[in-house]
């Protein structure tokens, strides 16, 4: 059984139901036959929404695993493989929404900055699919941007990931911002500029917002003196 990971998608349950997935205990099972009747795939949904994946020759009841050896060829394990791969998106399409980020925080930003500025954050790089940008209108200068990151790149010994946002500061103050437990030097930005804010709810949203305003402001720029 192998496990399929979703990425940048959630599971709606009661789709799965109307998909024909049985549920027991928790645990929604699908199955349904494949190559002419001689192996089924069974979907496995578990109550922490994680997809696992197995084919069984259906003559003896044993799991089939040819099929996730890279290194193995052949135009049976690849029809094998193509089957898992057509009921795997075909799962994606009719059980799960698009969902880019998963912390309530960065929501709760995106939210901020609509209501408060009328900002609507732009995803700009099609190859960073959870990298977006929000903008002011007047000038089309940046004063914010969500991402993605590994914690490994904010210095934080990690192997997991972590929503962030990039905000504007001004040079005096970067130092008494960054604590480097929530907020940290950029990331991939300018240091005297901008800062990293870890979208975990360890800050506060009240100075979060706060620091939203300041940047926002930054982004305006100097008024240019008219002669």
């Amino acid at each position: 059984m192998r496990e399929y990971k979703l990425k940048y998608k959630k599971i709606d349950t009661k789709k799965m139901l109307s998909f024909g997935f049985v549920k027991n205990d928790g645990i929604y099972v699908y199955k349904t036959d494949i190559l002419d009747g001689q192996f089924y795939i069974e979907l496995t949904v578990s109550n922490d929404e994680k997809l696992f994946v197995r084919v069984v020759e259906k003559e003896f009841d044993e799991e089939y695993t040819l099929h996730l050896v890279p290194e193995a060829v052949g135009s049976f394990v690849g029809a094998v493989r193509g089957e898992v791969e057509k009921l795997v998106e075909k799962f994606e399409r009719q059980c799960c929404e698009t969902e880019i980020f998963k912390c309530r925080q960065t929501y709760a930003v995106i939210e901020y900055v609509k209501n408060t500025y009328g900002s609507d954050i732009e995803f700009l790089w099609e190859k960073s699919p959870d990298s977006a940008v929000f903008r002011r209108s007047d000038n089309k200068k940046w004063y914010g941007i969500i991402m993605t990151v590994p914690f490994k790149r904010l210095g934080v010994d990690s192997d997991e990931e972590a929503e962030v946002v990039n905000l504007k500061a001004s040079p005096e103050n970067i130092d008494r911002i960054i604590d480097s437990k929530s907020v940290f030097p950029a990331y991939h930005m300018n240091k005297k500029n901008w800062f990293t804010v870890v979208l975990d709810g360890s800050i506060s949203n009240k100075d979060l917002f706060s620091y939203i305003d300041t940047s926002y402001i930054l982004a305006k720029g100097k008024s240019k003196q008219k002669n």
